[in-house]
């Protein structure tokens, strides 16, 4: 499933596309995807301007006066913005047409991504209950340590919690357990204040250069303009189980963490 960085991609790859432009028409080839279209989206996204276009999480939402589209890009999803004139492929379920001729396409083989409403001044039930972006300054090392007070689960799956930070999936939740040092079975209560700092950094600095990267390529995703992303071929501990560690050259342990496979350094993350 794409994560944060795929995300973010796409949502500067659209943005400079979408924002300020208005929505002439909206074609929906199927009634659903992950659950059913809400009819707002044809009857209340026809003829808006389309304000800003958001990240929230692994959700992206263009803004309107009207209200917000939410999307999620599922397992295997894509947006892309094409000539109108573009011919449908298989699993293109929705088309938004725009006023200057082009149309931002959402393809979706598998169907577990959404399209959803969310009326001005209300926040989408998907949305309620997450805990900050891990890129705001809201999220460091204090607020890390706080929460986990008294927390026995293993240090990786605190760090997956959305309702603790948003977007860190285990990917990047093993990376950044890598670059802090922590081995990712360590209870989350037991880690100091100091380590979660340490930790707070290495998400942000993991992230945000994933994101320049152009997020990692696993299975389906490509960027908006079609290239893979490149951050997959500098990993340094996911997906290289019993493979050496390229920072001490002992083999790379594996282990399963709320079923997600994990792997880290023994020596290097304690």
């Amino acid at each position: 499933m794409p994560e944060l960085p795929e995300v973010e991609t796409t949502r500067r790859g659209l943005e400079p596309h979408l924002q300020g432009r208005r929505i002439h028409g909206v074609i929906l080839r199927r009634p659903d995807l992950r659950w059913p279209i809400p009819a707002e989206i044809e009857a209340e996204l026809p003829g808006q301007r389309i304000a800003a276009i958001r990240r929230r999480a692994k959700y992206l939402l263009l803004d309107t006066e009207a209200g917000s589209a939410v999307l999620h890009l599922g397992m295997s999803g894509s947006l892309r913005v094409l000539p109108g004139d573009t011919p449908v492929r298989a699993h293109d379920h929705v088309d938004i047409s725009l006023e200057d001729g082009r149309l931002l396409r959402f393809n979706d083989p598998r169907r577990f991504g959404c399209l959803l409403w969310q009326p001005i001044g209300e926040t989408h039930e998907l949305l309620r209950g997450l805990g900050p972006e891990p890129l705001d300054d809201d999220f460091d090392g204090d607020y890390l340590f706080q929460r986990s007070r008294g927390r026995s689960a293993a240090v990786k799956t605190f760090l997956m919690d959305q309702g603790i930070v948003v977007g860190v999936g285990n990917i990047y939740a093993a990376e950044s357990l890598f670059m802090a040092g922590i081995n990712p079975l360590r209870e989350a209560g037991k880690v100091s204040r100091a380590r979660y700092q340490r930790l707070a950094d290495a998400v942000k600095a993991i992230l945000g250069h994933a994101i320049v990267r152009g997020g990692t390529t696993l299975r389906d995703f490509i960027s908006p303009d079609g290239a893979p992303g490149y951050f997959e071929q500098e990993l340094l501990v996911y997906g290289r189980e019993g493979e050496a560690c390229k920072q001490c050259g002992r083999p790379l342990r594996h282990a399963t963490i709320g079923q997600r496979a994990t792997v880290w350094c023994g020596h290097c993350q304690r």
